[in-house]
Parts: C-alpha cells; structure tokens; sequence
C-alpha cells in the first residue's frame, strides 16, 4: 500500500507519539509511576508535609494528565479509523451484504439516529424468521403494489 509522504515534523511527532504511547501503557511506565509515588511519599516526613511538597506531585499528575489525555485520543482516533476502514472493506466484499453503511461514521447524530430505528424495525420485521437473503427494510416493508395483489387475490 502506498504511503502518502508527510511532513519531516509530522512524521517525527507521529513517531515519538506512538512510542510515548506504546511505552505508557507498559508495564514499565507503571513501575516508573508507583516509584515517583513512592519517592514522594517517603520524602514527605523530610520536607514536613509542606505545601510545595504536596504542590510538586499535584504539578507533576497534572501535567502527565493533560497530556496523556491527548496521546489516549490520538491513539483511539487512529484505532478507530483503522476499525472503520477494515469494516468497510468487509462489507464492501460480502456477496449480499448491504453497503448502505459504509462511511456511516461520516454521518451526523441524526442520521446515524434514523438508521438505529430503521434497524430495530428490521429487526422485528424479522423476529422468529430466518430470513438472512434480506438487508433491508426496503425489502421486508410490503410495498403498496404487493400489498394491493396480495389483498385482492
């Protein structure tokens, strides 16, 4: 697959990124943390339970938590594109399936809402059925024609 080439900073920040996140969700990035802990704890009798002592660890969480904040995003962004992407392409390959739903992350709040009840009414249009031919609700609703021959006959 080819590569679309970027920025020498873009392809820095992405790579150091990555590895900031690969390394703290290690089990040596919790090593690390519980013995900054550890140290502050053991420090506290030293420096008499003063304001800045406390002040330096309430910095310090701050600080890794606004950023880690960012890198956690970043990382689930990229994950669920990835998702996103690897779902479409099996539905786009699927003999049958429907493709109604590809890019339906693009989609705002509302339409994904109206294509949730279209599923549900999909779902009990096909309760107790085992019908797997159909990916519709265009296909289960009877259409005013069939209805009209079926009522008819």
């Amino acid at each position: 697959m080819a590569r679309k080439k970027s920025s020498k900073n873009g392809n820095a920040l992405e790579r150091f990124s990555r590895q900031v996140t690969t390394w703290s969700g290690s089990s040596w990035a919790f090593i690390v943390a519980f013995g900054v802990i550890v140290v502050w704890a053991v420090t506290g009798p030293i420096f008499h339970y003063s304001d800045t002592w406390q002040l330096v660890i309430n910095t310090g969480t701050t600080i890794v938590t606004f950023l880690m904040v960012f890198l956690i995003q970043r990382a689930q962004n990229k994950e669920s594109l990835a998702v996103q992407l690897k779902l479409d392409e099996i539905v786009a390959s699927l003999a049958g399936a429907s493709n109604r739903l590809i890019d339906v992350e693009d989609l705002s709040e509302e339409e994904v809402e109206n294509l949730r009840k279209h599923y549900q009414e999909l779902g009990k249009l096909l309760e107790g059925k085992d019908d797997r031919k159909s990916h519709s609700i265009d296909e289960k609703r009877p259409s005013k024609r069939r209805a009209k021959r079926t009522s008819s006959s």
